[in-house]
Parts: C-alpha cells; structure tokens; sequence
C-alpha cells in the first residue's frame, strides 16, 4: 500500500508543479524560440505514457531507497535531482546538438526547470508518504 501511495503522491505533485512550469517558464520561452512548431494543446496520450513512466523510474531508484533506508530527505532530493539532470539534459541537450533553432536559453531553461521539479516531486512525495503511511 505504501508504494500506490508513494507513486499516487508524488505522480500527483509532479503534475500539479508541471503544469505551472510549463505555462509559465517554459512555453514563454519555446514559444518565442520556436513558436510555429508549437501545438496549440498537447497530445495526451504521449504525456500521460512519459508522466507515468518516468514517476516509476523516480521511484524505483530514488523514492522507494529513500523510504526503505529512511535516507534523509536532502539525499531524495539530491538524487531526485539528477534523475531530473539525466532526463531533462539528454532530451535538451541532445535538441541543441541535432536541432538548428533550439537554444541555450531553451536549454537552460528547461534542464533547470526538470532539475528542480524532479528533486522537489521526489521529495515531496517521500515525506508525504512517511507522514500518512
């Protein structure tokens, strides 16, 4: 029960969080970079198979060795943070490499933004957990 609590929590922060981020830093900035490319609403389908997927990942190596170890909740949030570096970084860095009008500020701006928004889900959701569970 703890684990769909974990999962449910954290998958829960990370959108809510997301959500903000996206409407607020990151499409200002797609949006002036490569602003015809731009969908006028997302595809649900694909973000619901990326949320879910990279939550359990989270888990998997961060949330549930947290919680099973009793790490303190600066450990979750530092390694929350370099799944984040890892899965933001290879989709925005590998952009700039490959993509003639992507951006350092796109990339800056994003990778910071999954850095952040990965420790602080991963986090969140492990002390919310030790709380009710």
């Amino acid at each position: 029960m703890t684990i769909i609590i974990l999962y449910c929590v954290t998958f829960a922060i990370f959108l809510g969080l997301d959500f903000l981020g996206l409407n607020f830093l990151i499409k200002p900035v797609f949006a002036r970079d490569i602003g015809p490319l731009l969908l006028d609403s997302f595809r649900l389908l694909p973000a619901f198979v990326f949320y879910a997927f990279y939550i359990a990942v989270l888990l998997y190596f961060v949330s549930m060795p947290g919680l099973a170890q009793d790490k303190s909740l600066l450990w979750v949030f530092f390694n929350g943070a370099l799944i984040g570096a890892l899965g933001y970084g290879t989709y925005e860095f590998t952009n700039l490499a490959t993509l003639k009008d992507w951006t350092p500020q796109m990339v800056a701006t994003d990778f910071s933004w999954g850095v952040f928004l990965t420790g602080v889900s991963a986090t969140a959701g492990v002390w919310i957990t030790r709380v009710i569970a």
